[in-house]
């Protein structure tokens, strides 16, 4: 590991010290490599699209929306090249979660998961990327 020295402003710096108790982080140092790494993860995406990626679309849905489940099961295999795997858990009477393990093009991705998040009935939905980088 390198030492390197970071000029911050008392704002910013409060900033990183309110994430670093929040989360438990030991020192600054932690939090500042995890945002550093956050942020070129994020640089990476909106400079290659179309880069290989590994998803999670987590969403919840209530279940006895009218034709809600099959629109959902519809879509899903419409996209099926996309999806590794499911997992569905019935939350309570009236409410489903599911997350959906997705492999594809990032903007393939989250195209459908904007499909499915913006679903009427879905009450809450985030998709995370990970990049894949040992794909061409």
């Amino acid at each position: 590991m390198q030492r390197v020295t970071v000029t911050l402003d008392q704002e910013l710096l409060a900033e990183v010290d309110t994430l670093m108790h929040e989360r438990g982080y030991q020192n600054r140092s932690e939090a500042i490599r995890d945002l550093t790494r956050s942020g070129l993860k994020q640089v990476r995406e909106e400079a290659a699209p179309d880069a290989p990626c590994m998803g999670a679309l987590v969403y919840v849905y209530d279940h006895a929306a009218r034709e809600l489940s099959k629109r959902l099961t519809r879509h899903s295999h419409d996209h099926h090249h996309l999806t590794l795997s499911t997992l569905h858990v019935h939350i309570n009477h009236d409410s489903c979660l599911e997350v959906a393990l997705l492999k594809g093009q990032g903007s393939a991705l989250k195209q459908f998961a904007a499909e499915v998040i913006s679903s009427r009935s879905v009450r809450h939905g985030q998709l995370v990327l990970i990049p894949n980088d040992k794909e061409a």
